[in-house]
């Protein structure tokens, strides 16, 4: 384990990796579900405190293996084994999500990173005594791995005001170990390349739950009370939603994360667009609901799909532009297009939920259409 060649031509993930990511789908699919039952039961508040807090679990222990991953995936045997603990612990944690939602007991959730960070850290252990290079690195990684999972751990005993405060606190202690171990020249051998395809899968598997939860939604819509034109509308805006953010996200040159901060901001930064593309396909599931029986008002189903969609839109234009992919060539359509998607989402009342959520799929696509022609007018130039 001494390291993979950063410049290493045609690398891609790896059916372990792949594999790794299928767990990660359980885990979403989870929060995701329990956010459209917080927001159906006219729940938004605490149904998103308790979303954000369950998804940056998941997300965070999907980045940890994955940026190690990109460094150091030797795919031997031991390898091999420590991570297939990790999807272990990931399949714990799943199965702690409700718990977790509903009453901010994270007990299960916690007893899953145990089992992951035992693994993760026995890896830079490894990584720290094979690759002499790094070793400083690595030993940060593993100390500071192991000092936040036992915060974790202490939290357990917290009480009162101190839950809320030392999540903060603990969250903010993770996210700074990266920038602490990587610090002064001493980066890890990450593939831009190949981070940047993990990324793309992951943004797949979030885009697949809001496909998965669409369907679900309109079938038992269409059992309940038949096929009506609402109903009908909203599948087809929620179709257009995700083409048109699946082609906006894939579309332009290769990600560029030429420095430690940008690398980070651009791995940090994708936890809101995964976030907020899972949370579409709980507004889409909610707004589907509110259409029979649900207490969810119209206007509150239709910011249930328009707040996510616009949050997804200024976030995938913001990830564009700090990695000079050039697929966001003005960020002006993005802008006027995340500013009309909410004021739709306030249209309900007086258009129709079905009206509603079609015209912002409709204006998320004009967004794309702008960004292609742009694109195709600075080929045309340099050609």
């Amino acid at each position: 384990m001494r390291g993979r060649d950063s410049a290493e031509e045609h690398r891609a993930s790896t059916p372990l990796e792949l594999l790794f990511d299928l767990t990660f789908v359980v885990a979403v699919s989870q929060a995701a579900g329990r956010l459209h039952h917080a927001l159906a039961e006219g729940h938004p508040g605490t149904g998103l405190a308790g979303y954000a807090a369950v998804f940056f679990a998941i997300w965070w222990a999907w980045m940890n293996f994955t940026w190690f991953a990109s460094a150091y995936d030797t795919d031997d045997v031991l390898y091999r084994t420590l991570t297939l603990v990790q999807m272990a612990g990931v399949l714990v944690l799943a199965s702690g999500v409700p718990a977790a939602f509903r009453d901010g007991d994270f007990t299960v959730v916690v007893a899953g990173y145990v089992l992951m960070r035992l693994a993760l850290i026995t890896q830079w252990l490894r990584a720290a005594a094979e690759h002499r290079e790094r070793r400083g690195t690595a030993l940060r990684y593993a100390a500071g791995i192991a000092v936040v999972q036992g915060g974790w751990i202490a939290r357990e005993w917290a009480a009162g005001t101190w839950l809320p405060v030392t999540f903060v606190l603990l969250v903010a202690a993770e996210l700074a170990v990266p920038a602490w171990a990587e610090a002064g020249g001493r980066a890890t051998g990450w593939h831009p390349q190949h981070i940047a395809e993990r990324y793309g899968l992951f943004t797949i598997i979030v885009l697949g739950e809001v496909i998965l939860a669409s369907l679900t939604a309109v079938q038992a819509a269409v059992t309940a009370h038949g096929l009506t034109a609402s109903v009908l509308l909203i599948a087809v805006g929620g179709l257009l939603l995700v083409f048109s953010l699946w082609w906006i996200y894939f579309t332009g040159d290769d990600v560029t994360l030429t420095t430690l901060r940008t690398a980070l901001t651009w791995g940090y930064g994708h936890y809101v667009g995964f976030a907020a593309v899972a949370a579409l396909g709980a507004g889409l599931e909610a707004a589907l609901a509110a259409e029979h029986h649900a207490p969810l008002s119209p206007r509150a189903a239709g910011l249930a799909v328009a707040v996510p969609a616009a949050g997804v839109l200024l976030l995938f234009g913001f990830l564009h532009r700090l990695a000079r992919t050039g697929a966001v060539r003005h960020p002006l359509p993005v802008v006027v297009g995340a500013a009309i998607v909410p004021a739709l989402g306030c249209a309900p009342p007086l258009i129709g939920l079905g009206p509603a959520v079609l015209a912002m799929g409709l204006t998320v696509a004009a967004v794309l259409a702008a960004d292609v022609a742009a694109l195709h007018r600075a080929a045309v130039r340099t050609a």
